[in-house]
């Protein structure tokens, strides 16, 4: 646990990032402070203009097998040195999601009617042309349908394990709206990682993502757990949230025995989505890696670029 010197060098950091602005906002200073620091964003949040060789083969390898990544779909920072390592992150069941939360640049609306069944094998036939050991495998949310989709989530990976010998796999799924018969799906499947997102503290879901339950995703996460998988989740800040709510939901993941967490920066990715209420400094990020690992969580991703999928490999199981 903390000790007072660490609270304190703590709340000295949190204030230096914060740059006068208050986590919670508010006031209408707060909010001509916050729109003034998200136009001049600060120097370690500059990222590499996507581009090279191998960033070119993926992508035109996506386009031809008519796929979607969410990488390119939410906009993710780390699209360029993620895709030029030779990996990426397939986003299946359409690119239309039936939720609307406030941070993601994926569309909001109706899907089609029906599942494309093809799509899995198309995702594996990409996965080999790419050379990938380690897939990631992602989703809108499909609310419309009883199962959200999940039979194409057990698909792929059956299929890729048909396909490539000794690939592992990481799937980041949506919570099925708490019908767990669809989470038993996935889980009959076993990937190597089963990853879901909290997104943020339970204050500002109703903000941040109104059709999701907190409590509901700690469920998910708890039944993960007991049927053996590793499990991951991870969180964006600088939506608002204070540090203690942090630390809080750090210590609701650690008590179920949630292995991996990701922490990242929150980016508006149009003016259409929620602003930016602080810019959080690399130091804060150190330190709330150290807070979870103390707290128990076995592998702590904690840096302003993080997201789900970064350096996803890293978190499978270390074999002893």
């Amino acid at each position: 646990m903390r000790n007072e010197d660490q609270q304190k060098s703590f709340t000295e950091l949190v204030k230096e990032s914060s740059a006068g602005i208050p986590c919670n906002g508010g006031t209408e200073t707060a909010e001509k402070d916050t729109q003034a620091v998200r136009k001049r964003k600060p120097d370690w949040l500059r990222s590499e203009i996507p581009g090279g060789k191998t960033y070119k083969k993926i992508s035109d390898i996506i386009q031809d097998n008519s796929l979607h990544t969410v990488c390119s779909e939410a906009r993710c920072p780390n699209m360029a040195e993620c895709w030029n390592a030779g990996t990426a992150t397939f986003m299946i069941l359409g690119d239309v999601c039936t939720r609307s939360c406030g941070f993601c640049a994926i569309k909001t609306g109706r899907p089609p009617e029906d599942l494309d069944w093809d799509e899995p094998a198309r995702v594996v036939d990409a996965a080999r042309l790419m050379d990938l050991k380690h897939v990631v495998i992602t989703s809108v949310n499909r609310d419309e349908r009883k199962d959200g989709g999940a039979p194409i989530f057990a698909d792929v990976i059956y299929r890729l394990r048909e396909a490539i010998p000794g690939v592992t796999i990481e799937v980041l799924i949506p919570d099925f709206r708490g019908i767990w018969s669809a989470l038993d799906m996935v889980l009959e499947a076993r990937p190597e990682i089963l990853n879901h997102n909290l997104e943020t503290v339970p204050r500002l879901y109703r903000r941040v993502r109104p059709q999701a339950k907190y409590q509901r995703s700690l469920e998910l996460l708890d039944i993960s757990v007991k049927r053996g998988m590793r499990t991951k989740t991870g969180i964006m800040v600088g939506l608002g949230e204070s540090k203690e709510e942090v630390l809080t939901l750090m210590d609701d993941i650690a008590s179920i025995g949630v292995h991996i967490m990701t922490i990242g920066q929150y980016m508006q990715p149009t003016r259409m989505h929620l602003p930016v209420e602080e810019y959080v400094h690399p130091d804060v990020f150190a330190f709330y890696k150290e807070a979870g690992m103390e707290k128990g969580i076995e592998h702590v991703e904690s840096g302003p670029f993080v997201r789900s999928s970064y350096h996803a490999k890293d978190h499978l199981a270390v074999e002893s």
